[in-house]
């Protein structure tokens, strides 16, 4: 299944060697580091998670030519989760004040799930380059429909996942969860401005044809797909399965990461990095 060979994945030879550069560049026989970098996953998980690698890639703006998109999502991920673990709770944004909110525990908790980290590493990956498509298939003989999307557009997501089965129809369901994750995480303040009229705080008019939805609905919807996701995978993949059901119970939990990595290590470079 797709998101066993995620969770699953090796560094890439480029990746390891980054890290080997980095962490211990004095190392005689780089090839046997690579091999134990990638048999032992504690081990690997120290060297990306070491403190000189977070300061090479935050202050390189061409990184994504030297390791992977992947990497590099999982080494801010990793700084987060240090991060949590020194503080007792984080910060929520209630119109202009910032909520101390005592979730510090719960969030390094989530994040010390490997398989939901690397998962999350992934997920924001998938955002560095949006994708469209045009796709036709057939209703009924002699009949075909037409379809044109891109993979950031949920309400056409939704609507062409009703026409498909099989594994492809989870494949839409997870995107459409990935988005409202991801958008909720990264691009909060997109949220906003598209729902309310920046100065006043009022709703803005509906826009006949154009789905607005708030931030509520946004995570409403988020955790419905990945539960539908968890469900579909069930029988088949458990492990898969329980990812999905952890991020469909713990949506909140999955968010507050991404808010912190968005706002704390990418800042300006947002538009940059998700372009």
């Amino acid at each position: 299944m797709f998101v066993s060979k995620i969770v699953n994945a090796s560094l890439s030879d480029r990746d390891l060697g980054f890290l080997i550069d980095t962490v211990s560049p004095d190392v005689k026989d780089k090839q046997t580091l690579k091999q134990i970098l990638a048999q032992d996953r504690d081990f690997r998980n120290k060297f990306v998670g070491d403190k000189k690698v977070f300061k090479r890639v935050i202050h390189d703006d061409e990184i994504f030519l030297k390791i992977s998109p992947i990497l590099f999502f999982e080494i801010l991920l990793r700084k987060t989760t240090q991060d949590f673990e020194k503080s007792s709770y984080t910060y929520e944004k209630s119109g202009r004040l910032r909520i101390p909110i005592f979730d510090s525990e719960n969030l390094v908790s989530l994040l010390s799930n490997d398989s939901i980290l690397t998962y999350l590493a992934h997920m924001l990956s998938t955002f560095t380059k949006i994708k469209s498509y045009t796709i036709s298939f057939r209703v009924r003989d002699g009949i075909w429909h037409k379809v044109k999307f891109n993979d950031m557009d949920i309400e056409s997501l939704a609507r062409f996942s009703q026409s498909i089965e099989g594994e492809y129809r989870i494949v839409l369901y997870k995107r459409i969860a990935d988005v409202c994750l991801f958008v909720l995480g990264i691009f909060p303040e997109y949220i906003e401005n598209e729902y309310r009229y920046p100065l006043s705080g009022q709703i803005r008019s509906q826009t006949p044809g154009k789905l607005r939805l708030n931030p509520e609905k946004y995570e409403e919807e988020g955790r419905k797909f990945y539960k539908l996701v968890s469900e579909c995978l069930i029988s088949e993949d458990m492990v898969a399965s329980n990812i999905f059901t952890n991020l469909h119970e713990h949506f909140q939990e999955a968010k507050k990461p991404l808010n912190f990595l968005a706002e704390h290590y990418l800042q300006y470079k947002k538009l940059h990095v998700f372009g």
